[in-house]
């Protein structure tokens, strides 16, 4: 009966440990999100890897959900429901609607949406960072992991680890600064690439 009672309370300590810990992860999620959700837009430089992605370094602004990035080999709008994807190599824009772990690898601030549900948190500490482990309840969920590694005076994150399927994506950020943006920067205007060839994808 002792061990029961025992072995009971080391579960229960477990899990209530476990729920402060979770709670803690998101409030630092909500600090980052506050930081990074800027009104008038931030942008930033970034280097992503991964074997799906390769290697590739560019510039990224954001303003809520939408983004603009700009690589060596491609230019991408997203206004928040609609991607384009200019590829200067073929001269081509490809229009398509991008799944969550899509919209992730070309803008490395989605995860300010997406930890708000359907996520279990956890976190940890070393020297000047947090590491925020977010880990999705549904398999069927495009990102299954993300890993974040945020600044502890500024809640500015500068490493991003996310798990698609098993493949894994890398992306450091940095030269982070809030800036007004305007909102046509996130839409793909036809007349700067009168010569490019349109593919609707959706």
């Amino acid at each position: 009966m002792k061990k029961v009672i025992l072995i009971t309370m080391m579960i229960a300590i477990t899990l209530c440990a476990s729920a402060q810990n979770a709670a803690q992860a998101r409030k630092i999620l909500d600090k980052t999100s506050a930081v990074i959700a800027n009104k008038g837009g931030a942008s930033a430089n970034f280097k992503i890897s991964g074997n799906k992605t390769g290697t590739a370094t560019g510039t990224i602004a954001i303003k809520g959900n939408k983004f603009h990035a700009r690589t060596a080999k491609a230019i991408v709008w997203y206004n928040g429901k609609t991607q384009w994807s200019y590829l200067k190599s073929t001269n081509e824009v490809n229009v398509t609607t991008p799944t969550e772990a899509q919209r992730m690898q070309m803008n490395p601030y989605a995860f300010i949406s997406m930890y708000k549900s359907g996520y279990t948190l956890g976190m940890t500490q070393k020297g000047n960072n947090y590491t925020v482990h977010m880990k999705a309840q549904n398999a069927a969920r495009s990102v299954q992991e993300v890993y974040l590694t945020i600044d502890k005076k500024s809640y500015k994150p500068n490493t991003i680890k996310m798990r698609e399927g098993q493949q894994w994506t890398t992306i450091t950020i940095t030269n982070f600064k809030t800036q007004h943006i305007a909102d046509n920067t996130f839409t793909f205007n036809a007349k700067e690439f009168p010569s490019a060839e349109v593919i609707d994808l959706r």
